[in-house]
């Protein structure tokens, strides 16, 4: 006997075939299955529930209901006996009732699902625009606040303004002083000034 049970005639083929079974190939995809189910589109299938909800939810349908009612009780009351297909306390309408209540039920759950989902994403896009917002507040903030910060150190026109003043000011003060230090230094610069 070898290390897989089997016997040493044969052993190679059976040996081969117990390692093809037993290792499996992710490289490769898989043969697909045949299902008895059908196969349906999840997306067509929600577009589908969307427009009959839709539908449902409207005051078309109500009249044409409460018409088809009313025609389908007044068929079975006015009508002779052989014609009619429900006789009162119809029976069959209410099954009919309960047949279309059975599936505009999970219909509209489907519709508000696929209605809830979407109001989902748009919820997160919406808070992450918010967020990138708020970033771009913040920043902008910090910018004009930086911008501030560096015009408190500018030179305005007004300061500039009253410097000038101060200077022309100090510069008038010297001169009265030199006026009354050297006073014929002063006359000869007056001279050459005029020159």
């Amino acid at each position: 006997m070898s290390e897989y049970g089997l016997t040493e005639r044969g052993e190679g083929a059976t040996k081969d075939r117990a390692l093809a079974r037993a290792r499996v190939r992710l490289d490769q995809p898989r043969a697909p299955r045949r299902r008895m189910l059908p196969e349906v589109d999840p997306d067509a299938f929600g577009r589908l529930s969307e427009k009959i909800a839709r539908f449902l939810g409207t005051g078309t349908f109500l009249v044409w209901m409460t018409v088809l009612i009313l025609a389908w009780v007044i068929w079975n009351i006015v009508v002779p006996k052989d014609l009619r297909f429900d006789e009162y306390p119809f029976i069959f309408l209410t099954l009919m009732l309960s047949l279309q209540a059975s599936y505009a039920a999970p219909l509209i759950l489907l519709a508000q699902n696929r209605q809830d989902d979407r109001d989902r994403v748009n919820l997160e896009q919406d808070r992450k625009q918010n967020e990138r917002s708020i970033a771009d507040t913040e920043y902008l903030t910090r910018e004009i606040a930086a911008l501030r910060i560096g015009l408190g150190e500018v030179a305005t026109r007004d300061w500039i303004r009253s410097e000038l003043q101060d200077l022309v000011k100090e510069m008038e003060e010297r001169r009265a002083l030199e006026r009354d230090v050297f006073p014929a230094a002063g006359e000869a610069r007056r001279d050459e000034d005029d020159r």
